[in-house]
């Protein structure tokens, strides 16, 4: 969570409209105080003190830092969560299917987003919102498909948040039945916690990644309705164990749906496709 990531410290979001190129600044997501005002930092610096009493008294003072710590975590969470019950009723009532895009840094992401875009474009009506730390170049390449799309940068966040998407999806105003991606921040941890009101996370791995990936960072793929294996155009030139992959991530999450794809020969793609237009 921000509290215990740090991501929201001198943090700086904005909105980028690929259209217009206008850029807004939404910097309000964050309210990371106690009820009276007072700004909360804590540091965990745990040189020992030599003095039996002043080592005591920092032990209390830490203890209470935790319990500060994991009253504004809830805090945090518990508006984000409100939010994204609002997103969820925007999209429910305009019969919007959102996902939430998420995997580590170089997946394939942006590629298999591309693809299916241009693939489906004729059928399905598809939305973007873009969220990365910096610049509008995955933006920029979603615009290129002759979709909607909008850049969010989080500056040091370290994920979207349910505000960041309601922005996102005011400006785009995307059409009734249609289809929103959310192509999250790459990180497997943090946007594991944050509910953007999306029908489901659909994790992103490569096979240039580890095929541990599902049980190094179990709560992500538990959280994930499907999985997508991506560049697998590559297995003959890497050293990646599928079936120790899927094993892993079915032990996991046993309803887990699983795709293998590569977004650069179409392999497999037109199960993945199937599943879409079926949601």
């Amino acid at each position: 969570m921000c509290v215990t990531c740090g991501c929201s410290k001198s943090n700086n979001v904005t909105l980028t409209n690929i259209d217009t190129g206008k850029t807004t600044d939404i910097n309000d997501h964050h309210t990371h105080t106690l009820e009276d005002g007072t700004v909360i930092t804590h540091s965990h610096d745990h040189q020992h003190k030599h003095n039996n009493h002043d080592h005591n008294h920092a032990s209390e003072i830490h203890a209470k830092m935790h319990s500060t710590t994991i009253t504004l975590e809830e805090k945090i969470l518990q508006k984000n969560n409100l939010i994204a019950a609002e997103n969820r009723g925007y999209f429910k009532g305009r019969n919007i299917l959102a996902l939430n895009l998420v995997s580590s840094p170089g997946s394939g992401k942006t590629t298999l987003l591309t693809r299916t875009i241009n693939d489906l474009k004729s059928k399905l009506q598809i939305n973007v919102i873009e969220g990365d730390q910096e610049t509008a170049n995955d933006a920029k390449k979603i615009k290129e498909t002759g979709c909607k799309v909008v850049q969010i940068n989080t500056g040091t966040g370290c994920h979207l948040e349910a505000s960041m998407v309601k922005k996102g999806y005011t400006e785009l105003n995307p059409e009734p039945n249609s289809i929103l991606m959310i192509e999250n921040v790459g990180n497997l941890v943090c946007p594991a916690l944050f509910d953007l009101g999306e029908a489901g996370k659909v994790a992103i791995l490569s096979v240039t990644e580890g095929e541990d990936k599902p049980i190094k960072y179990p709560h992500m793929f538990r959280e994930s309705k499907v999985m997508i294996l991506t560049k697998i155009d590559l297995l003959p030139y890497v050293s990646f164990n599928v079936e120790q992959c899927l094993e892993y991530a079915k032990k996991v999450n046993p309803s887990l749906e699983i795709f293998q794809v590569s977004s650069v020969t179409g392999e497999g793609l037109s199960s993945w496709y199937h599943w879409l237009e079926n949601q």
